[in-house]
Formats: C-alpha cells, sequence, structure tokens
C-alpha cells in the first residue's frame, strides 16, 4: 500500500478556526487580552503568585504589552510540588471536575486541576491538534496513551471525540492485543509513543503482520522527544504519516502544539490558549524569535490551574507560521534537564538516536548506560542488531556508531550489541538513560 500523499489528507480551509489563519496583530490583540485575565486571575485566587508577584514588585495592571510579561516571575516545577496537592488552584476544589497527576518518580508528583470549561478548551485544542495531523471526523482513532492520571491517554480520547472520531481506549500495554484490534478494527490513526510504536511494529512483524498492509494512514506521535530520522523509518516501516505532538501536564496536557500533516515542519503552538517565550536557560532573558533557547508557556485562559511563565525546560526555537497563522516550535531535540556531560562535552541522547537509526543493521532501540571509568564518566550504547542483519554486520555497525559519534559529537562511546528483541522496551514514555555512575 503507497503512502497517500500528505496534502490528500490536509484539513479544508473552510473547516479551519478562524483564528488558526488569523492575522499576526489580530492573534496578539486576542492574546494582550486574556493574558491580562490570566495573570489577574492568578493574582486574586492563588496565594503563590500572590506572594511572587509581590516580591518581584509587579502586579496585574503593569502588562502594558505583551513584551512586560518578561517582567513577572518563572514558575518551576518546584514550585507546583511545594504547593502540593492543590494550593496552586485558583478555584474552590469543588468546581474542579478531574485531577491529574505526574507520576513523582523523581520527586513529590505535580498535580492539575481542571473545570469544566478547561476540559471544553482541552477538548478543542485536541480536536484542532488531530485535524492539523490528518485525522477527520467519523474517522476510527486507536488510542495507545496511557489512560489514568497520565494525561495522554484521556487527552486524546476527548479530542478525538470532540472531532467527531470513533475512539479505541486501548491504553499502553497488551502489545499482541493492540496489533489484533490494529487488524481487526481498522483504525486510520493511532496515537502513541514513538518508542512504542516501534514496538507495536516490532510485534506485528513477528505476527506476519505486514504494517504497509493495514488501514492505518496517520499516526500522532508525543510525549518524548523523537527525531526526523526516527519519523523516515516509522513512515518507512509502516507507511503512516508521522505527525508530532507536544504538551505537558502543568500547561493543559497535550494538544498545546501540534504540527500539521501537509508541511510537518514543526509544530503549531495554539497561540490562543497558550503564550510562548524562548529564554536563555542561564540567564532568563527572554530572547528573540529564531535563536534557540528553553520554551517558556503563559496559559491565556485556564481557569482551575493558571500558569505564569511555566519554565519547561524544554530547548527549541521559535519559527513564524506556515500552515497556521500561529507561530511554531522547532521539533523538540531535548531537554536542559536531560543533557548529559561527558568529560566536558554536551549530549543529549536524540543525537545518538539521529546516528543509530541511520544504520541499517541496527534496530531504533537503544538505552544509554552512564558508568564511572576510574574517575571518569563514561557511555555505553545498548543496542541491538536488526532482525535481517548477522553478528558481523551487527559489529560492523556498532563501530561505525562509534566513530560517527565521535566526529560529530566529540564523545566516545562503547557500543554493546544485543540479539533482536533484547533491549528493554517501551509501552510508554522511554526511559533512554541508566545512570550507574553513583552506584559502588
Amino acid at each position: 500500500m503507497k503512502m497517500k500523499p500528505a496534502e490528500q489528507l490536509a484539513a479544508n480551509p473552510a473547516d479551519l478556526d478562524p483564528i488558526e489563519i488569523a492575522s499576526r496583530d489580530e492573534i496578539s490583540a486576542l492574546q494582550l487580552t486574556r493574558l491580562r485575565w490570566s495573570l489577574k486571575h492568578a493574582y486574586d485566587n492563588v496565594p503563590h503568585y500572590k506572594k511572587a508577584f509581590d516580591n518581584k514588585g509587579i502586579h496585574p495592571d503593569d502588562l502594558k504589552t505583551l513584551a512586560d510579561l518578561a517582567k513577572f516571575p518563572f514558575t518551576v516545577k518546584s514550585d507546583l510540588r511545594d504547593n502540593y496537592p492543590y494550593d496552586m488552584f485558583a478555584v474552590p476544589r469543588e468546581k474542579v471536575v478531574r485531577i491529574h497527576a505526574s507520576s513523582g518518580t523523581t520527586g513529590q508528583p505535580t498535580v492539575v486541576g481542571y473545570t469544566r470549561n478547561d476540559i471544553e478548551m482541552w477538548s478543542g485544542v485536541m480536536a484542532r491538534s488531530l485535524r492539523a495531523a490528518g485525522t477527520k471526523p467519523g474517522d476510527i482513532v486507536h488510542v495507545a496513551y496511557g489512560y489514568g492520571l497520565f494525561t495522554g491517554g484521556l487527552g486524546a480520547h476527548y479530542g478525538a471525540e470532540k472531532l467527531g472520531c470513533t475512539v479505541i481506549p486501548v491504553s499502553g500495554g497488551m502489545t499482541a492485543r493492540q496489533v489484533q484490534l490494529i487488524v481487526d478494527f481498522k483504525p486510520r490513526v493511532i496515537m502513541v509513543t514513538p518508542s512504542y510504536l516501534l514496538n507495536i511494529l516490532d510485534e506485528m512483524e513477528r505476527q506476519g503482520v505486514t504494517p504497509q498492509d493495514t488501514h492505518l494512514e496517520v499516526g500522532v506521535f508525543g510525549a518524548e522527544p523523537w527525531t526526523n530520522e526516527m519519523r523516515q523509518q516509522i513512515e518507512q516501516r509502516s507507511n503512516l504519516h508521522a505527525v508530532d505532538i507536544y504538551g505537558l501536564s502543568e500547561v493543559i496536557g497535550p494538544g498545546v502544539a501540534s504540527e500539521c500533516i501537509e508541511t510537518k515542519d514543526g509544530l503549531h503552538v495554539w497561540e490562543d490558549h497558550f503564550y510562548p517565550e524562548i529564554i536563555d536557560p542561564e540567564t532568563g532573558e527572554v530572547l528573540p524569535d529564531g535563536e534557540f533557547g528553553e520554551l517558556v508557556f503563559t496559559s491565556l485562559t485556564k481557569e482551575a490551574f493558571p500558569i505564569i511563565r511555566y519554565r519547561t525546560r524544554d530547548l527549541t526555537r521559535l519559527l513564524p507560521g506556515t500552515a497556521r497563522s500561529m507561530r511554531r516550535i522547532e521539533k523538540i531535540t531535548g531537554r536542559s534537564d536531560d543533557m548529559l556531560i561527558i568529560r566536558g562535552v554536551n549530549l543529549f541522547p536524540t543525537q545518538i538516536e539521529e546516528i543509530l537509526v541511520q544504520l541499517d543493521a541496527l534496530s531504533p532501540h537503544y538505552q544509554l548506560e552512564l558508568y564511572k571509568k576510574g574517575n571518569l564518566d563514561a557511555v555505553k550504547v545498548h543496542c541491538e542488531r536488526s532482525p535481517q542483519a548477522d553478528n558481523e554486520a551487527g559489529l560492523a555497525a556498532a563501530s561505525q556508531l562509534a566513530k560517527t559519534v565521535k566526529a560529530t559529537i566529540g564523545v566516545s562511546i562503547e557500543p554493546v550489541i544485543h540479539d533482536p528483541g533484547s533491549v528493554a522496551r517501551s509501552e510508554g514514555k522511554a526511559q533512554r538513560v541508566i545512570d550507574k555512575r553513583n552506584e559502588t
């Protein structure tokens, strides 16, 4: 089955929300009005924000232009943990109709709440994202994001229903059953993390199912950084159009930004609800559009959980709109807190991925193991042979991986080749780094 041209799957311009194709002046005017409301709403109803604003000598009335937002304090994840569970809510708890939370694996979970209007807004931006990704009303959508406190599953579910789709709420795990349902129910769209989609494709091949022969045409992938090289591999293996979606629970969940299938050139931020900034991660200075730095978001319409200048730690840059008027963020390449420093060299896992997926004798499944070699940090890259490659081809590819990483990044790595299927698989967000440097 040949992949359909992306242009055939793009939304009809008549179906777009007017704000998606509004002028820059119209978007900015709406943002200013909504930003003034959001700052006042947070200041009046959340003690943390009143204290933070007062300590900086700033008041919501001081916002005269969008540029004035830079005068207001940042919000960081520890602020949310310090106010656990409900002290960041700006409405009475009785008006909160749903609660989501992070896993809390690195500390106290971060808790977010939603009013009925927040859920409606979230469903709307998710429906907009799905439409931009090539989803149509009436499509069958297979949701393999996790359901529960994680925002991915329910965010995808409500957005697909809002768009008028038929939803298969599979959640994560039970990979063999995922394949059976894809074959039997014939969904056109799948929503899943890219690393778990690779796991599903492997299972298809184990079962003798040809991925290109399924009814899947569009994959909406998010919840973890992934490269354009991985996009190419997914599209070649499956004939899916692989489209990126971005979000985080602190801002709303998935649906903060989405790629458009006709361009796949970055993710349009839905700027009528979320105001983006790029800052220097070290100084906090706001950077001009086009410069690379840390992504910061301020909510414009959220009732239960307004968020002001939240530091996402995601690294990207802001670019002009293309398929939509709203600005784009470049594909997220990593996070400032995911950056590894190996003997003075900055290294992101996605840099390894970009090189690895171009080597046919290696599969795209990998993990980095950090350990001590004497007093120095060292890196093992656990990867596996492709099913069609023999041992000799796998060893040659591993040697090439080490040479290319050294030549392009400047870090020496030790590739460890495993048999096909041996590297740990993910049923949600992939765990790319295992840090053993402090183990004795």
